[in-house]
């Protein structure tokens, strides 16, 4: 199979609706399916107030073993070479709801590149934290923080990047 016949997925988390943008965006410049994460229970905006500790998200990310249940499970992961993993960064860290994810599919033998959206932090310890989530032979990549959306020129370079 060549490069050209790979496929590819965007698979995606987003709470507000910015790392949503983005990753319609990647999809349509990467010629790549476009797959949404959702809980099962959606995040209200008390859930996402991560200046109350008390909050839905709070709670989660303080808890490393917290795993939020998939509204469902149902894309093809076998289906595709290379798959494009993108969240916003909650303290410095992905979402748990990634590593649920992560945990729900095999993605043995798979590339997968992490993007994220943020307002200014960068991955911080986001790679080591998945990597505990996915197997030995699961490649993970650090792929890149977007503050915004880039332009389709710039989102099609940086995914072709990846292509082998």
């Amino acid at each position: 199979m060549n490069a050209a016949q790979k496929k590819r997925l965007v698979a995606y988390f987003s709470a507000s609706g910015v790392t949503a943008k983005t990753a319609a965006a990647l999809a349509k410049a990467a010629d790549a399916d476009l797959y949404e994460i959702r809980p099962k229970v959606p995040y209200t905006r008390a859930d996402l107030n991560w200046q109350d500790t008390h909050s839905r998200s709070s709670v989660e990310m303080a808890d490393h073993s917290s795993r939020p249940e998939l509204a469902d499970s149902d894309v093809a992961i076998a289906d595709y070479d290379t798959i494009f993993l993108g969240f916003p960064i909650w303290w410095y860290v992905a979402p748990t709801i990634i590593n649920t994810f992560l945990e729900r599919y095999d993605f043995s033998g798979k590339k997968i590149v992490l993007f994220a959206t943020s307002g200014g932090s960068g991955f911080g310890k986001t790679k080591a934290e998945l990597q505990k989530s996915v197997s030995a032979d699961t490649v993970l990549i650090e792929g890149q923080v977007f503050h915004g959306v880039p332009d389709t020129a710039a989102l099609r370079a940086w995914a072709d990047s990846f292509s082998d």
